[in-house]
């Protein structure tokens, strides 16, 4: 018997687990599979509606009493950087940028121990082994690129992105660097270097994944000019992080899930050619 995918995507809810970000509280995702024909519409659709891309899942927070969690981007037309950003370019622009497909190399998967070891020893990822690592970075439906920067000098590899290539922006889905240079804000510095890949490519956003405002982790998102944050179905422009302080959104701001099912607008399986 011959089975066939359902036309629509199917959601489902994972069971609550500890917060990576916020002590004391549980996290839930809200996710769907990302396979067939449909997978580029489906996560362009879902991306612009604050859900984040793992191999061949797409997924949101959907935390029953906290909603800190916000999805976040930069308009590249509204970035300008500051003075420390303008270093920490300057710092790395002797690094040589190569973006190749999405294939895992031994030298990745040491460089990401390191960084892991360094940074989050204590984190989720912590006892992702080679195999895990070479599915995270190769299983993608969609059109993903390893964007790697090296030093030429000593043909060292520095810093890596896997990142996504949207109908409206880049997603860096995942990122590590050298934990031995904090000095040289390697992560800022790939997502400056982002910024000035999509504006080449006129592509007017960079998806961070998320910022939690009052997480230590995920505060740097915050010193980015340009933000915004998807919040209650749309992007919102982030003048003042401070008003975004987790404290201040309501448990109750979350929807049930038939709501927030119903609510995501999926994309059109035939749309119209011009």
């Amino acid at each position: 018997m011959r089975h066939t995918l359902p036309i629509a995507p199917q959601f489902y809810v994972t069971a609550p687990q500890p917060c990576p970000y916020l002590d004391g509280r549980m996290e839930r995702k809200l996710f769907t599979a990302l396979q067939g024909e449909g997978a580029e519409q489906l996560n362009n659709s879902l991306s612009q509606q604050g859900f984040r891309r793992s191999q061949n899942v797409l997924y949101r927070p959907s935390c029953t009493d906290c909603a800190a969690c916000l999805s976040a981007r930069i308009d590249v037309s509204a970035f300008r950087p500051t003075k420390s950003q303008k270093r920490a370019v300057k710092r790395n622009g002797f690094l040589q940028r190569r973006a190749t497909s999405p294939w895992a190399t031994d030298e990745q998967y040491e460089l990401f121990r390191r960084y892991l070891d360094t940074r989050h020893a204590d984190g989720g990822m912590a006892d992702m082994d080679v195999f895990e690592f070479a599915a995270m970075i190769e299983e993608t439906p969609i059109r993903s690129r390893v964007v790697e920067y090296a030093d030429p000098e000593t043909g060292d590899l520095i810093a890596v992105s896997l990142t996504d290539v949207l109908d409206d922006g880049l997603s860096m889905v995942y990122s590590f660097y050298d934990p031995n240079q904090p000095q040289n804000s390697l992560g800022t510095y790939m997502i400056l270097d982002h910024i000035e890949i999509a504006r080449e490519a006129g592509l007017p956003y960079i998806y961070l994944g998320y910022w939690v405002p009052g997480s230590p982790k995920m505060g740097y998102k915050a010193k980015f000019s340009g933000l915004e944050a998807y919040v209650q179905g749309e992007w919102q422009k982030i003048t003042d992080p401070d008003t975004f302080c987790s404290s201040s959104r309501h448990p109750l701001s979350t929807a049930p899930i038939a709501e927030q099912v119903a609510n995501i607008q999926l994309p059109d399986r035939h749309p119209t050619k011009g």
